[in-house]
């Protein structure tokens, strides 16, 4: 992988625990646990999009 696509990965993952660590405040309202919610979901797709990606070029390069 890349070194590029490494840190898009590693930033994508970090910023998935920071909005994991803000659904657990207890004040956090709906809305905003909802809006939360979907970057982080968002956030953890694109992440894998990246992980399955660096997977097809390792497998590509074994089988050559």
């Amino acid at each position: 992988m890349s070194e590029n696509l490494s840190e898009d990965f590693e930033s994508k993952l970090a910023k998935a625990n920071e909005i994991l660590k803000q659904l657990g405040d207890e004040n956090l309202s709906l809305e905003q646990s909802v809006k939360l919610h979907k970057e982080g979901k968002k956030l953890l797709e694109e992440a894998d999009k990246i992980l399955q990606n660096a997977k097809l070029v390792v497998k590509d390069a074994d089988d050559e």
